[in-house]
């Protein structure tokens, strides 16, 4: 290192398409998980790209596996629907 060389830290931020998809999450199931899982993957590949400036990886994890629990439990219900509608139909 030169003399009087002072390396500048890193400035890094929280990317804002993980902190909504985890908002999105948990805040609702259908629309929102839909949303929380096109958040959180755009998310997951912006940060990978930004070589270290963004941090939220955890948070744009957790919308994604959240936000496809919230689509399962869209289909169960959708499901149980279908499945009580057609026996009280008989």
């Amino acid at each position: 290192m030169p003399p009087g060389y002072f390396p500048v830290p890193m400035r890094t931020r929280t990317n804002g398409f993980a902190i909504a998809s985890f908002a999105l999450s948990l805040a609702a199931v259908g629309i929102g998980s839909i949303l929380a899982l096109v958040f959180g993957y755009m998310a997951k590949g912006s940060i990978e790209r930004s070589n270290g400036q963004e941090t939220g990886r955890g948070l744009a994890i957790a919308g994604i596996v959240l936000g496809w629990i919230g689509v399962g439990l869209v289909l169960l219900i959708l499901v149980a629907l279908i499945v009580a509608d057609a026996s009280a139909a008989r």
